[in-house]
């Protein structure tokens, strides 16, 4: 079923986007998802060879990420380098790095197959796959795209229900204020972009062990600058960023149907990066008018 579908191909950017969200809440511009996204897959490929769990997959594609993630973490929140800086050399270590360990690991370059990586076993909800049409869409998913979900509506109410997610916002929005009221600016930063580190670990692993059970060489293929463009249009707002996504996997998975109706897959691909480039443009557009209607 195409929403079914949409619902898998969006996990990976959602929950990549739902960090890069957390991380300007707190004032760090995140670019680097697309190379936390890479490393987050091959490490969970990786695991799955040596171990043949996928919970260790997972469990192994966060952690890594998340010290991945360390030096913009570290140079960027704690010692005040440029984060964007940072983020582009973060994002050319992970496409080198991974392809490298494939062929020092593996001895294969471009694609791992590999019988022994476990794919993210189905699951269902109780009581919701008999219903008609809601069953056939919310069933058969793996944990990690309900995860995505509860997420977004756990971030929405620590952001915007809780005191620790008021003091976040303050943070990214008057660093100086909230020290002055006794936040430890760089200790939170910190903290926050290692944690995003983790989410686009679990983005990698939905990655490469959800739909498919392999690894290629920078098979993120701009998901990671996708979700990026998901926080910019949807304000850093977890409703927001959700609904960006949705509209990201439905293009992606229309594109997925129109090439199994023979369409050359040179053109279906290009779906999720035409309709991202057509919400820039959008966006740019908005904030023309905006700043006209202000002189």
């Amino acid at each position: 079923m195409l929403l079914s579908q949409v619902l898998d191909l969006m996990t990976p950017v959602l929950l990549a986007a739902m960090a890069g969200a957390l991380c300007e809440r707190a004032g760090v511009f995140n670019i680097a998802l697309e190379g936390k996204m890479l490393v987050g897959a091959f490490v969970a490929v990786a695991t799955s060879i040596a171990f043949g769990s996928p919970f260790l997959a997972v469990l192994s594609a966060v952690l890594c990420t998340a010290i991945f993630a360390s030096p913009l973490a570290i140079g960027g929140a704690r010692f005040g380098g440029d984060p964007i800086v940072i983020g582009i050399g973060l994002n050319l270590l992970a496409s080198g790095l991974t392809t490298y360990l494939l062929s020092a690991l593996f001895g294969v370059t471009g694609t791992l197959v590999d019988p022994a990586v476990k794919a993210l076993p189905k699951m269902g909800i109780s009581g919701l796959a008999d219903v008609p049409l809601l069953g056939a869409i919310v069933s058969d998913h793996n944990a990690l795209v309900y995860l995505s979900w509860l997420l977004v509506i756990a971030f929405n109410i620590y952001l915007f229900r809780t005191r620790w997610g008021l003091r976040l916002r303050g943070i990214g929005e008057v660093p100086s204020a909230a020290a002055a009221m006794g936040a430890n600016v760089s200790r939170y930063q910190t903290a926050i972009v290692i944690l995003a580190g983790g989410l686009c670990g679990l983005a990698g692993a939905q990655l490469a062990l959800g739909s498919v059970a392999l690894f290629a060489e920078n098979m993120t293929a701009g998901r990671g600058w996708i979700a990026v463009v998901a926080v910019m249009l949807g304000r850093a707002h977890p409703i927001g960023i959700a609904l960006a996504c949705l509209g990201f996997g439905l293009a992606d998975a229309v594109g997925l149907r129109l090439q199994g109706q023979g369409l050359p897959n040179q053109i279906t691909d290009i779906a999720p990066y035409a309709i991202t480039l057509l919400a820039m443009i959008g966006l740019g557009l908005r904030g023309a008018a905006k700043k006209m209607k202000s002189i």
